[in-house]
């Protein structure tokens, strides 16, 4: 039995080393090579690396009989395609959702660029710790007072340089950090503004939402777009349950 994962998020590695040692052959896709490091080797695992279109999407699937959408909880385009391409090869899907993490003292903000509209005005230096790909929505602060803090990697890094932001102020380290790793970052650079998005437990939220109380630095969340979805371990069973089906099934047509 062959499981797509659509992955690229800690749940989507736990679930394929999971499901690995359970017997399945598992697809597991990733946007990059730094996602491929990160995924690592696990055997009967095969991964793919890059983006897909909705044909090639359709294409893997042909054979699957199921996929999890895996992904991380911002990439909701990413989602919607996924959706499709299921929905077109007729395979079932599990979208595996993170909680939501508590937000109450923290300001909230639809987007980017409405945080970005608040901050223009006010004095003080911004930790954004939204990845690299929203940097541009910052532009208005001016590259001086933007700390950065993103993937340890060249598109990372020319994102950054695009910006002009200098190279002292790039914070290139792989996360999640602990609550003393953010309070020491915020102290180092005297930062008035922390930016997050709501990773959850697994993205590091709450310890940056800890550190933020314990330095006063403001927090200011990006909000997450609305999904259903399963838990981790709601999906981990699912996916469990159609491989012992698949497993009788088998054994039904030897004997």
């Amino acid at each position: 039995m062959r499981i797509v994962i659509f992955g690229g998020t800690s749940e989507g590695r736990r679930l394929s080393e999971r499901l690995a040692e359970l017997g399945a052959a598992l697809t597991v896709c990733v946007a990059s090579d730094y996602g491929r490091e990160e995924q690592g080797v696990i055997p009967g695992v095969s991964v793919r690396v890059g983006p897909l279109d909705a044909e090639e999407k359709r294409a893997l699937l042909k054979d699957a009989a199921l996929c999890v959408d895996a992904t991380h909880p911002y990439a909701k385009h990413i989602s919607e395609t996924v959706r499709a391409a299921c929905e077109a090869a007729g395979v079932p899907l599990l979208r595996l959702k993170r909680d939501e993490s508590e937000t109450a003292g923290a300001r909230v903000f639809a987007d980017a660029a409405g945080a970005a509209q608040w901050l223009t005005p006010r004095e003080g230096n911004v930790l954004l710790t939204t990845g690299a790909k929203e940097l541009g929505a910052y532009a208005s602060l001016g590259p001086e007072r933007l700390f950065p803090r993103v993937l340890p990697c060249r598109e990372s890094l020319a994102a950054c340089e695009a910006l002009g932001i200098p190279h002292r102020n790039i914070i290139a380290m792989q996360g999640p950090f602990s609550r003393e790793m953010n309070a020491a970052t915020i102290r180092q650079y005297a930062i008035r503004y922390l930016v997050s998005k709501d990773g959850g437990g697994a993205g590091g939220f709450r310890e940056k939402a800890a550190a933020a109380r314990e330095t006063g630095a403001e927090l200011l969340v990006l909000s997450r777009p609305r999904e259903d979805g399963l838990s981790y371990e709601e999906v981990l069973k699912r996916c469990a349950e159609a491989l012992g089906a698949h497993s009788e099934e088998r054994g039904g047509e030897r004997t």
